[in-house]
């Protein structure tokens, strides 16, 4: 069987700018897959390591439906949530508790009476408690809501878009946003009571510290 005749001059040109072509599009494949990870973890770096520089990071803002007005809460909360709606910006002006939860969250639950008694001793000052439930059951959610006697405000994410611009991981997740829409704390797991106390007295200061582990957590 006769030998294979060598490629031509222009043969192996075409064949090296085919191989270059195909490394480019590998590299900005890989390249394109990095951004976008990069992309939907990005937030939660941001905040973390501003605060692990004693620096605070704005809050990302949204706006979602209210699943509960609450009760004893100041009447600029009260005039935000008439609507049916609420935006973290329209708080302005107070400390804020963002507590981030789900009715199938079981570590939801052991924080859920601190959260509570935190409303009822720290909303006279001014400082509001705002649960924020994601993925899931409306019913569920009010369920939970009835069985442990939670009256402060709730406001409801269907999915979890909010919390991955948050950057959150798992739930629960508590932040401390200060009067000027700043997050200076973090609390990664169920929070305790002390933990609430000290993150509000921060949000109130504005000043920024580090996020801090707490209890158990739900992996989303």
């Amino acid at each position: 069987m006769p030998a294979e005749a060598p490629a031509r001059p222009a043969e192996r040109g075409a064949l090296r700018w085919i191989a270059r072509g195909a490394a480019i599009a590998v590299a900005a494949a890989f390249l394109a897959l990095l951004a976008y990870g990069l992309a939907t973890k990005s937030d939660n770096k941001t905040i973390d390591d501003a605060l692990a520089r004693s620096k605070a990071t704005p809050a990302p803002n949204f706006t979602l439906d209210v699943l509960q007005r609450g009760r004893g809460g100041n009447a600029k909360l009260a005039r935000a949530m008439a609507d049916g709606r609420l935006s973290l910006r329209e708080l302005r002006g107070s400390p804020v508790v963002l507590n981030f939860w789900a009715s199938w969250c079981v570590p939801c639950r052991d924080e859920a009476p601190d959260l509570q008694v935190t409303w009822d001793t720290q909303r006279t000052d001014g400082a509001i408690i705002l649960g924020l439930d994601q993925q899931d059951i409306t019913d569920d959610a009010r369920g939970f809501i009835r069985d442990f006697g939670l009256t402060y405000p709730m406001v409801r994410d269907g999915g979890d878009d909010t919390a991955h611009r948050y950057g959150n991981t798992g739930i629960p997740e508590t932040y401390f946003i200060s009067p000027r829409g700043d997050v200076v704390g973090h609390v990664i797991g169920s929070v305790t009571a002390n933990a609430l106390t000290y993150g509000l007295e921060a949000a109130r200061a504005g000043e920024p510290n580090p996020a801090k582990a707490g209890g158990p957590r739900k992996k989303t």
